[in-house]
């Protein structure tokens, strides 16, 4: 079942001494990292013994808060809670974020973790835009004070969404927040787009502003926030300690500023302006083939901002002729979401996914996609190809019926009365609009059903049962094999009273001879933990498995360590999991003691120690009954 987690952050914080008492934070496969000023203002006995903390261990000059799987969950919580700045899952306080993956998965890795600190809020404003719009749909006036703050409400979000964006994506790239929210307000300044004219320069460099300018736009502050991070950087190690509070902001936004303005804003400016020119060729082409590539592409389009190519142009069309087509292809699209939307929020077990999916499936249904798309099938990646199929079918349709609107407004539902031709009264472009938003509901719903759905924060419905007597969850036999060659011991002799106490659970232990650590199991990969030293396992039969490859190796921060598997992925037994260069680590002083933990170990009623002495990967190391 999924849990809230914030009462228990709040505890922990209040008994490490306050967060006042915290120099820094981040946290390993099991357990929070606190670097404590003073360690004896920590209450160790009452956390130990506190529900949600399976135990405390002080090493290292750390206090280590011992949670087990939930680790993450705890770990944002406590960050959400608090004025603490954690630093992830890394080992040092200036080790760069390092997402694995192709170019694909490593954007959405961006996208997803700069979006997910403030999707209820997002959700929230997409519902009142759509109720917005409901309001004026019934005829309220635009100027009824009503109409007016229901407007700003559902609105103001969306206008002002770059000081959102710099907020996170600062944390995401460790830039001071307030040095990230004034660069964005350079960049949303009211009175820039209005004073600079063509023939502006900065220094004899011309200005070039888009004609909205920044408002409500994603890349380019992103991208900004990136950019003043990496001046940061180099200004708190040039900069002498004394003038460092001041100095490193104010050079920060010298140099970031100006060239957030005349180089990132304009690369954003002529890349829109080839999608516009691209598109018209596509079109004057083929419109069934620019219906295809624009339904499929307007999401990606708009994610990166280039869809203002293509509203400038149609503008123009319905100012110098009274309709376009330019746009049509696009309009339905949101539709797919909507569909992709159900059949997640029929597929999923997990709870806080189907919270965040009702809203943002209203949401869609007015055309505010956003936290449809960031908050849910973008992070899910298949369901969000899904929908850009949908949407590049319903596209077709659209160019093969030459759709045409007569009008600029509204979203959604909402559009439709702008595709009744004013001077015919035909309601033939109004019905094939009907027609794909039919479809592209459908198909977004039909083709998400036949995919996998994944989890995203790892937290699924379940019924608990409590039986009269016995473990609390019945779990199927089952052989664990050794993961690695070497010498089995017993975990009491694990160097980490983490491991030899069993509060993680029962198991072995296995000091490696070699560095290939295999499968044990058939079954799923839980969890890899991004340094490599550490991956969790769900066999097909339920035995949830953790292998921590040596003690303390989190601090290598994944050197001496490839991960061969990803998170999620199925695997079989004797299949490679992680390599690792054993002399390397040795020669560091690492202890490569390696614990083959069974996590759920409360769910058997007996744990059998099958082997001692040499093992050869894929022996038989435990027996679970």
């Amino acid at each position: 079942m999924a849990k809230n987690y914030d009462e228990l952050a709040k505890d922990i914080v209040a008994h490490v001494g306050g967060e006042e008492n915290v120099s820094s934070l981040k946290h390993c496969v099991t357990r929070l990292r606190f670097v404590l000023k003073d360690e004896s203002k920590a209450d160790t006995d009452y956390l130990k013994k506190r529900n949600g903390v399976i135990t405390v261990a002080q090493a290292g000059g750390q206090y280590q808060v011992v949670i087990g799987n939930e680790v993450t969950d705890v770990y944002d919580a406590v960050l959400r809670n608090s004025h603490i700045k954690g630093v992830g899952e890394v080992a040092e306080d200036d080790a760069e974020d390092a997402p694995k993956g192709n170019l694909f998965d490593r954007f959405v890795d961006l996208i997803s973790s700069i979006f997910q600190p403030f999707l209820g809020a997002l959700c929230a404003a997409g519902m009142l835009k759509g109720l917005t719009a409901l309001l004026a749909a019934t005829g309220m006036a635009t100027t009824n004070g009503i109409y007016i703050i229901f407007n700003a409400m559902g609105d103001g979000m969306f206008q002002y969404l770059p000081f959102f964006l710099a907020l996170t994506a600062a944390r995401k790239f460790r830039l001071d927040q307030f040095t990230a929210l004034a660069l964005s307000g350079a960049m949303l300044y009211p009175t820039l787009t209005t004073t600079v004219k063509a023939t502006t320069t900065f220094f004899g460099l011309p200005i070039k502003l888009p004609s909205a300018g920044y408002f409500q736009t994603v890349i380019p502050i992103i991208l900004a926030v990136w950019f003043a991070s990496l001046v940061e950087k180099r200004m708190k190690k040039w900069m002498p300690t004394d003038i460092k509070m001041f100095a490193v902001p104010f050079f920060t936004l010298l140099i970031s500023v100006p060239l957030s303005i005349l180089l990132i804003g304009p690369v954003a400016n002529t890349l829109s302006a080839w999608v516009g020119v691209a598109f018209q060729a596509i079109y004057k082409f083929s419109p069934m083939l620019y219906g295809a590539v624009l339904g499929g592409l307007w999401q990606v389009l708009v994610m990166f901002g280039l869809h203002w190519g293509l509203v400038p142009l149609a503008i123009m069309d319905f100012a110098q002729k009274g309709w376009s087509v330019l746009l049509n292809p696009s309009v339905a699209v949101c539709f797919a979401q909507t569909g992709a939307l159900a059949a997640i929020m029929i597929k999923t077990k997990e709870k806080k996914v189907k919270e965040l999916a009702t809203p943002a499936l209203i949401s869609s249904i007015f055309g505010v996609t956003e936290p449809a798309i960031y908050g849910i099938t973008l992070p899910m990646k298949t369901p969000f190809i899904m929908t850009c199929i949908a949407g590049a079918i319903q596209g077709v349709y659209c160019g093969l019926t030459n759709v045409t609107g007569y009008a600029m407004g509204g979203m959604g539902i909402f559009l439709f009365p702008s595709y009744i031709n004013p001077k015919t009264g035909s309601f033939a472009s109004v019905i094939n609009l009907a027609i794909c938003s039919v479809i592209s509901l459908i198909l977004g719903f039909a083709l998400t059903m036949m995919t996998k759905i994944p989890t995203l924060y790892g937290e699924e419905e379940t019924t608990e049962t409590t039986p009269a007597e016995g473990p609390s969850v019945t779990v199927a036999s089952e052989t664990i094999l050794a993961p690695v060659a070497g010498e089995v011991c017993p975990l009491s002799e694990v160097k980490d009273e983490v491991f030899s106490s069993g509060a993680m659970g029962a198991g072995l232990a296995i000091k490696p001879s070699e560095g290939l650590l295999k499968s044990p199991v058939d079954g799923t990969v839980s969890l890899v933990f991004p340094t490599g030293h550490a991956i969790g396992l769900k066999s097909k039969t339920g035995a949830e498995i953790l292998i921590h490859i040596g003690m303390d190796t989190v601090e290598l921060n994944g050197e001496g360590f490839e991960v061969l598997v990803s998170k999620d992925q199925e695997v079989k037994v004797g299949q490679p999991l992680v390599k690792f260069d054993l002399d390397a680590i040795k020669a560091k002083g690492y202890d490569l003691t390696t614990p083959v933990i069974i996590t759920n170990s409360k769910s058997y009623q007996e744990i059998g120690d099958s082997k001692r002495g040499a093992v050869k990967a894929g022996d038989q190391l435990l027996t679970l009954s």
